[in-house]
């Protein structure tokens, strides 16, 4: 026996179709086929081919995007130490998992099911995030990126894959078109696929807004995000029945000093909906406490006034309507618990 004998073979045809196309050096092994037989398989004419380094192709002629798509992931995942993930029962999987593994920028992209990217066959290189303490190298069409904190990878066709926002940052890295840019921002936020603060927060991680055409499409898209907002925030009212406030007004005492603006006012309950979308940037610390603080000074001296404000976030409207239409309804119907307002001028925005 030597150290490329399993100590109990499994065949091939034991594997489910995906499994048997793309596999790993370590997982022959584990099924009975040693590194001599892999090579002779592999050479030219034969019906194995290496794909990329320790990673086989078991079948003649090019990869399917599939197939591509795996044998990246193989070969950037961390092998289990058999090469094969152990299965309870001692049963094969119908997809392996990839520890440590995902389809990150264009390709994710792809598989998120973005229309502005190119079709994954078209793709030079399938972008893979690993953990930054890997010691692997890019090679073939897998270009490995490494990262402090790898996140929660999801499912795309059974495949692990980078969350959108981070998907973004790593394709938007690459591209130097603010056009492009500005199609695959707009598209993540009209898709439903994430709001636009969590976008900028990967942008300042990867540190790409210190590129001017990356700066124009964040502005456009905070824009179109903020107009999003607004239009979930009238349906909000509409679907659940809540009074129709008076919409995008400023506030100001009688004589004195303008109290701030405001997304929604109900002035007979003296209830008002502001939305947050703030959206951290790299290098404006300063300007983001100082816009914190305005909101917290803001909601303070109207709550001191007897006004309740209710702050809304985008995500929070898109993910949970019905529970912030609850929110709303219960302090309008608080409002007569309470001590009459202060009066207010209520002027157009």
């Amino acid at each position: 026996m030597n150290h490329n004998t399993p100590l109990s073979p499994r065949p091939l045809h034991h594997l489910s179709d995906s499994r048997r196309r793309v596999m790993t050096a370590a997982q022959l092994r584990a099924h009975g086929v040693s590194a001599a037989e892999t090579d002779a398989q592999c050479r030219p004419g034969g019906p194995w081919q290496q794909v990329l380094p320790g990673v086989y192709l078991l079948h003649p002629g090019p990869p399917t995007s599939e197939e591509r798509l795996h044998a990246v992931l193989a070969y950037a995942a961390r092998e289990t130490s058999s090469g094969v993930p152990a299965q309870p029962g001692g049963a094969e999987p119908e997809r392996p998992p990839y520890p440590e593994a995902m389809i990150t920028g264009l390709a994710a992209l792809n598989l998120h099911g973005f229309a502005a990217v190119p079709p994954l066959p078209a793709l030079e290189h399938v972008d893979v995030l690993v953990p930054r303490p890997r010691r692997l190298r890019s090679a073939g069409c897998a270009r490995v990126l490494r990262t402090p904190d790898l996140p929660t990878p999801q499912q795309r066709t059974g495949l692990p894959v980078a969350p959108v926002p981070r998907a973004l940052a790593d394709a938007v890295a690459d591209l130097v078109d603010a056009a492009a840019v500005g199609r695959l921002l707009t598209e993540a936020v009209r898709g439903g696929h994430c709001e636009p603060a969590a976008i900028v927060r990967e942008l300042n991680q990867a540190r790409l807004l210190s590129r001017p055409h990356v700066v124009d499409a964040v502005d456009a898209l905070l824009a179109e995000g903020r107009a999003l907002a607004e239009d979930r925030l009238y349906r909000m009212v509409r679907e659940y029945g809540l009074p129709d406030p008076v919409w995008n007004v400023d506030l100001r005492l009688p004589g004195g000093p303008h109290l701030g603006g405001l997304d929604a006012y109900w002035p007979e309950h003296a209830v008002a909906v502001e939305l947050d979308t703030r959206a951290p940037r790299q290098g404006h610390r300063q300007e983001d406490d100082a816009l914190w603080s305005e909101y917290v000074r803001k909601r303070e001296h109207l709550e001191r006034l007897g006004i309740t404000v209710v702050h809304i976030t985008p995500k929070k409207l898109r993910d949970a309507m019905a529970q912030q239409a609850t929110v709303v309804r219960t302090a309008l119907m608080a409002s007569v618990d309470r001590d009459p307002a202060a009066c207010v001028l209520v002027l157009p925005r």
